[in-house]
């Protein structure tokens, strides 16, 4: 008894050490995600790493620090622990991530495999925004490239080795928001980066352009929370603000542990900014940020996730009215907004909308882009290109339309600070006037036939035409339409053909270089006592002097009359022949007795149904000229009168 216990010992100590071993990696696991669930990026960051330098490895660990590195934009390093865990075999995992890998590896120009994880993410979700944007436009870089090389950029002397950016133009002054550590704020540190709160600065530029000094605004706009994103009223008056939901002045948070962001306005009076309230549409359950005035001042422009939006943000507008109040705010729809982040909207003086994304096909990160906001039918969103965009995180564009001069803030790899400040000058404007092409041919229903000379029309949705054009000798038509149009009609005529018609839809890019429209032709019918060979516009049936032989030329067009009524079978045909008046009268009516014989035999050798085709011959006694004797005319004279004719005796 005591043997055995002896030996249950050392098992016992075993058991019991492992049961530790777990029972500290599960807490400490459960400490790792508890910071991760609160947003506090990064502890858990330093919580999941530390496991992992301590032998522990799982599908949420490798999620979760992927995800973590995703939100504070370090993609490089999060593309890594995403890596991680697409190792993990038979991996369950919703499509999400796959975008978030696709967007990640961009970052270290892996644009192939950035490709093949987004078809393959495409694949999970064919409805997804996202998905339906990239299968739409598989040539981005390209369209990039383009587009790019139209500015000229410069890191400007004012930024730090923190985050600085959302300038904004406040007369001669740049303001901006900045995590610069001023003293005073070295306790205010957000754990989502481990960063201070931002706060706004303003700077004028000196005698030769650069801006060196800076200085915090006042304490009216300052308080202990994120400050950052400001729009002004041209008189200078009024300034919307962007801040984190806060009590007294302090930083506060929801009940999922998230501090929302609010605007808030605020008026200058006796050269002091007083009375900073929120806006009637600000809560405390999601984010309403980053406001831009219209030239107007009648609309504003902000980000938000309240509800109704397609992603993480959507880009909206409300009405300011006379009396200061607001509208309702309008989502401005899924051509500009997505399943990711659309944010950090600009609105210039002409109505193009800068704004910065991660839905919409781009370098990696967030990207800048633009589209003309005043026809909501025809919005056409275009990539800014390079340099403004990087493989980081680029956003927060504003420009004075005027010179052309303008600032952004990016975290592209050679800055002073995580997110820095850049200057530009646009040399080349650009291009929101995008037309597609769309190709396509005009063929016979039936025959397949190739139509030349059709006219194709192109129509929008409100039936106004955008292109017209004529088929060439192949068939074939290209027309141009607006890339921001969803739908279109296509509507082709030709005579002798019904008019014949589609829509199209710019969803399928591939759909726009194949469309083939096919016309039914219309059924002429032959009225009773016509020549059906006049009908059909065939050469006559003419026979050689004093010959009853159907002659090669003569077979063509009877193939032709074979082929007619093979589909008509319900029109009936009397062959009628004709001689010339060379020889007596009598002769000539048995020659073309013989002559309507040869026909009639001809036809129902090679299809046409026996006894369905009467015929009779007429001799001389229909000329169609003054031929009336042998010597009277030449023998092309004569000719017109050795002939069939097949007359229509019943139509369809």
């Amino acid at each position: 008894m005591n043997a055995k216990t002896d030996h249950m010992k050392p098992l016992l100590i075993i058991l019991i050490f492992f049961g530790c071993m777990i029972n500290a990696q599960d807490k400490k696991t459960e400490k790792a995600k508890e910071n991760f669930n609160s947003y506090a990026y990064a502890e858990a960051i330093e919580s999941y790493e530390r496991l992992i330098d301590e032998g522990y490895s799982s599908k949420e660990i490798y999620k979760n620090l992927g995800d973590a590195y995703y939100q504070k934009a370090d993609y490089n390093a999060s593309s890594y622990w995403f890596g991680k865990l697409f190792e993990i075999k038979d991996l369950e995992i919703d499509a999400e991530y796959y975008y978030k890998y696709a967007q990640t590896l961009k970052t270290s120009g892996n644009y192939e495999d950035s490709d093949a994880w987004m078809q393959k993410f495409a694949n999970q979700k064919n409805v997804d925004i996202r998905a339906l944007k990239y299968q739409q436009n598989k040539d981005y870089l390209q369209k990039i490239r383009d587009n790019s090389s139209r500015y000229d950029i410069k890191n400007i002397a004012i930024n730090t080795p923190s985050a600085d950016f959302a300038p904004s133009f406040f007369g001669e002054q740049l303001i901006f928001s900045t995590a610069r550590d001023t003293g005073k704020i070295l306790k205010s540190v957000h754990k989502w980066n481990n960063k201070p709160f931002t706060n706004l600065y303003t700077s004028t530029a000196s005698e030769n352009g650069e801006y060196v000094v800076a200085e915090r605004l006042s304490k009216t706009l300052n308080k202990k929370t994120h400050e950052s994103s400001t729009a002004f009223t041209k008189d200078g008056t009024t300034v919307y603000f962007t801040r984190n939901n806060s009590k007294n002045g302090n930083f506060s948070r929801d009940q999922n542990g998230l501090s929302r962001l609010k605007i808030y306005r605020a008026t200058l009076k006796d050269n002091k900014w007083k009375n900073a309230t929120e806006l009637p549409f600000n809560n405390d359950e999601y984010s309403v940020a980053h406001p831009s005035l219209s030239e107007d001042e009648k609309k504003l422009y902000f980000a938000s996730d309240m509800p109704g939006t397609y992603g993480q943000s959507d880009i909206f507008v409300v009405d300011i009215n006379e009396d200061g109040s607001f509208g309702v705010p309008e989502n401005l729809g899924n051509i500009i907004n997505t399943e990711s982040r659309e944010t950090f909207p600009y609105i210039t003086n002409n109505d193009v909308l800068y704004f910065a994304s991660d839905g919409h096909p781009g370098l990696g990160g967030l990207d800048m882009f633009a589209t003309k906001i005043d026809d909501q039918s025809e919005l056409y969103v275009v990539n800014v290109g390079e340099p403004i965009n990087s493989p980081q995180d680029d956003f927060s564009f504003i420009m004075n339309e005027k010179n052309k001069k303008g600032f952004f803030a990016s975290s592209r790899e050679g800055g002073i600070g995580s997110d820095d400040l850049y200057s530009f000058i646009e040399n080349v404007p650009i291009n929101l006037n995008c037309h597609l092409a769309i190709n396509g041919i005009v063929k016979d229903i039936k025959s397949g036939e190739l139509l030349v000379n059709s006219t194709v029309i192109l129509l929008n949705n409100n039936n106004e035409v955008i292109d017209e054009i004529t088929s060439d000798l192949d068939g074939s038509f290209t027309l141009k339409g607006f890339c921001g149009t969803k739908e279109y009609r296509l509507l082709a005529s030709k005579e002798e053909y019904k008019n014949g018609g589609r829509k199209i839809s710019i969803k399928n890019s591939e759909e726009l270089d194949s469309i083939i429209i096919s016309l039914e032709k219309v059924i002429q019918q032959p009225v009773v006592g016509t020549d059906l060979i006049k009908f059909l516009d065939l050469s006559p049936i003419y026979f050689d002097l004093d010959k009853s032989k159907i002659r090669p030329d003569a077979i063509i067009t009877l193939n032709n009359v074979i082929e007619f009524i093979d589909k008509y079978p319900d029109i009936k045909i009397e062959v009628q022949s004709h001689t010339d008046a060379s020889a007596s009268a009598h002769y000539n009516k048995n020659l073309s007795e013989r002559r309507a014989k040869a026909t009639i035999a001809y036809l129902e050798k090679n299809g046409i149904q026996k006894g369905s085709v009467k015929g009779h011959g007429y001799g001389e006694s229909n000329l169609l000229n003054n031929c009336t004797e042998k010597d009277k005319c030449d023998d092309e004279g004569h000719q017109l009168n050795r002939r069939s004719e097949l007359i229509v005796i019943k139509s369809l």
